[in-house]
C-alpha cells in the first residue's frame, strides 16, 4: 500500500514539473512573439457609408469570374476570421479558384449608431452596396454570400431582391429560430432584450462575449489554454492560437435597436419562418428566393446548430438547392 501511494505521489510530482516546464516553454514563445496580423489578403477600400465599409480583393487569377461574389458576415464579430492567416483562409482559397469578391466590414458602431435599425442594415447599407457592384460592373444580378448572422442577412435580402441576385450562398446561418438543440436559442427566448437596450444604448461587445464563452465554458475559458501549454516549442502553432484569440476578442458593440429587434423578431418569434418579419415596411417572403441556393450547416455547430440552419431549403422556391453539412463547429473546427 505504501509503495502504491508512493508511486501515485511520483507520477503527481512529473506531472508538475512537466506542466511547469511547459508554462515557462510558452511563457518565452509568447515574450518572442511580435503581434500578429490578420486578414492580409490584398483589398481596396471602393465604397463606405458610415462605419460600413465596402472592399475589393484584388483577383489573384487572370481570368476570374465574371459575376462578382458579395460577402456579407456577422454582426456580432469581424470578418477576418474568414481570411484569419495564410494557409487557412476562405478568401484566399476562392480568390485561387478565380472568384471575384467584395466583402462588407460593418465597422463599430458609436454611441451614435444606437437608432441604427435591422432595417438600415439590409434595406440600405446592404442594397446600397450591391447597387454600387451591380452600377461599377454594369451587372443585372450578383452572387451573394452571407456567414452566420450575415447568412440571415443574406436570405432576407435575396427574399426582398431576387431580381439583384444570381446565386445565394449561406454558411451556418440561422434560419428556423423555434430550436432547442442550441443553448443560444433558448436563452434569447429568455432575454429582458428591451431593458438591456434601454439601459446600454448599444450592446457593449464585451457582455455578448461573455455570454458565448459561457456556452462551453470548459473547453473555451480552460481546455484551449491546456493545449497551447502542450504547443509550447511551435511558434507556428503559437501563432495560430493568437490570431484565433484576436478574432475572438475583437468583438464590436451593437447598435442598440438593431439587437433589439433581431433578438425580439427572430429569436423569440421566429417571424421569419413565419412570413411575418417586415423590413423596410415589406414582408419577408422566402418563398420569393427563386435563384440556385447552397446551403452549409456545421454538424457540430453548437451556436447555430443544424436544426436552425438545415430547413432554409424547404421554405424557398428555388428549383437548384443543395444543403451540405460538414462534421465540423461552427467556425470550421
Amino acid at each position: 500500500m505504501e509503495f502504491h501511494y508512493e508511486k501515485q505521489s511520483l507520477h503527481f510530482l512529473e506531472e508538475i514539473e512537466k506542466y511547469s516546464s511547459h508554462l515557462l516553454q510558452i511563457t518565452d514563445t509568447l515574450l518572442k512573439t511580435e503581434d500578429v496580423d490578420l486578414a492580409t489578403s490584398p483589398k481596396d477600400l471602393v465604397y463606405q457609408e458610415g462605419t460600413m465599409k465596402l472592399y475589393h480583393f484584388r483577383p489573384q487569377k487572370k481570368n476570374i469570374c465574371p459575376v462578382p461574389l458579395l460577402i456579407t458576415y456577422a454582426l456580432v464579430n469581424r470578418e477576418t476570421m474568414m481570411d484569419l492567416e495564410e494557409g487557412r483562409s476562405l478568401i484566399r482559397n476562392l480568390l485561387d479558384q478565380g472568384l471575384d469578391i467584395y466583402i462588407i466590414v460593418w465597422g463599430y458602431p458609436s454611441r451614435l449608431d444606437r437608432y441604427v435599425t435591422l432595417d438600415d442594415y439590409i434595406d440600405l447599407y446592404m442594397d446600397d452596396c450591391v447597387e454600387f457592384i451591380r452600377r461599377e460592373r454594369n451587372l443585372e444580378r450578383i452572387n451573394l454570400m452571407g456567414v452566420c448572422q450575415g447568412g440571415t442577412f443574406a436570405a432576407i435580402y435575396a427574399a426582398l431582391y431576387p431580381e439583384k441576385i444570381r446565386n445565394l450562398i449561406t454558411m451556418v446561418t440561422p434560419i428556423d429560430f423555434d430550436t432547442d438543440d442550441g443553448l443560444l436559442n433558448i436563452w434569447c427566448r429568455y432575454m429582458d432584450v428591451d431593458l438591456m437596450v434601454d439601459t446600454f444604448g448599444n450592446i457593449p461587445g464585451d457582455i455578448l462575449n461573455l455570454g458565448f464563452l459561457m456556452l462551453k465554458p470548459f473547453q473555451l475559458m480552460m481546455d484551449k489554454y491546456i493545449g497551447l501549454m502542450e504547443s509550447a516549442k511551435n511558434t507556428a502553432a503559437v501563432k495560430s492560437f493568437l490570431r484565433m484569440e484576436k478574432w475572438i476578442f475583437d468583438s464590436p458593440d451593437q447598435a442598440g435597436e438593431a439587437f433589439r429587434k433581431f433578438v425580439n423578431e427572430l429569436f423569440k418569434k421566429n417571424s421569419l419562418i413565419k412570413g411575418k418579419l417586415e423590413i423596410g415596411g415589406r414582408k419577408v417572403d422566402l418563398k420569393k428566393i427563386d435563384m440556385p441556393l447552397l446551403n452549409i450547416y456545421a454538424e457540430q455547430d453548437h451556436l447555430v446548430p443544424p436544426a436552425s440552419s438545415k430547413p432554409l431549403g424547404d421554405f424557398v422556391s428555388s428549383k437548384d438547392v443543395t444543403t451540405k453539412g460538414f462534421h465540423v463547429g461552427h467556425i470550421g473546427r
